[in-house]
């Protein structure tokens, strides 16, 4: 196995008696629709700080609330209901890809019994938003998006980001996951969208209860803070590429 597959690591930080919980990613993505839903899901269900995911193809910034620096990349959890979801407060870079889907399969998968992955995709109109359709890795986890009322698609599709290669990861491992494929609006982080998928499919599916009035009272403040983040991370990425650019100019001058 190659170094980059095994970069990342999980420190945890406390200890969490949940029964074989269900984990639930919240990793930045189109429309922002996995990290609302995962982020008010965490807060509603008043997760514990679980553990930490570091590696060295992660950006080079330091987070923090409240007052506190804390991870970028973070796993919270709790035992009633039995949920773990995974968090990141920044998008993360291809580059990281792999080692964070290695790293979720060789020290949390025996931590968990089920995966759902959550993709924003964008809405081709105002009446699609919100819409959930769903994949699975087995067909039991098939059977459980039938009996939750999701589509499952018959034809063809293709998921690509941290989500596919986390989806992939679980698939090649047997790992039951489920894949809900979320429609959101096509350049704005959408609180509505992520209401949508905690009330039609999450909840559903996972057998738990959250208060998504928030999403509705606060949709434009967090409309807000999500692009400011967005917009920085945009900044951050281009002001890198621009010193990679310079590097590399001065090399072949």
């Amino acid at each position: 196995m190659t170094d980059q597959s095994t970069s990342a690591s999980f420190e945890q930080v406390t200890d969490v008696a949940a029964d074989s919980p269900t984990l639930i990613e919240g990793l930045p993505g189109h429309g922002l629709v996995a990290s609302i839903a995962v982020d008010q899901i965490t807060t509603q269900l008043e997760l514990e700080h679980y553990g930490n995911v570091a590696a060295d193809e992660f950006p080079p910034v330091v987070t923090f609330e409240d007052g506190l620096v804390q991870d970028l990349v973070r796993v919270y959890a709790g035992s009633d209901p039995a949920v773990m979801t995974l968090e990141s407060d920044l998008a993360l870079p291809e580059p990281a890809f792999e080692p964070l889907s290695t790293c979720v399969l060789e020290e949390l998968a025996d931590d968990f019994s089920r995966a759902i992955f959550l993709a924003g995709a964008p809405a081709q109109s105002e009446e699609e938003i919100g819409d959930v359709t769903g994949v699975a890795t087995t067909d039991a986890v098939r059977e459980d998006l039938h009996d939750a009322g999701i589509t499952v698609p018959e034809e063809r599709g293709l998921v690509g980001g941290i989500t596919g290669s986390l989806v992939r990861e679980c698939y090649q491992a047997d790992v039951p996951a489920a894949l809900l494929v979320v429609r959101s609006h096509p350049h704005l982080p959408d609180p509505q969208a992520a209401k949508s998928v905690i009330e039609n499919a999450l909840e559903p599916l996972v057998d738990f209860d959250v208060d998504t009035t928030a999403l509705d009272e606060k949709a434009d403040e967090i409309q807000q803070q999500m692009q400011q983040i967005a917009q920085q991370y945009q900044q951050m990425a281009e002001e890198q590429q621009g010193q990679q650019q310079q590097v590399q100019t001065g090399m072949f001058q």
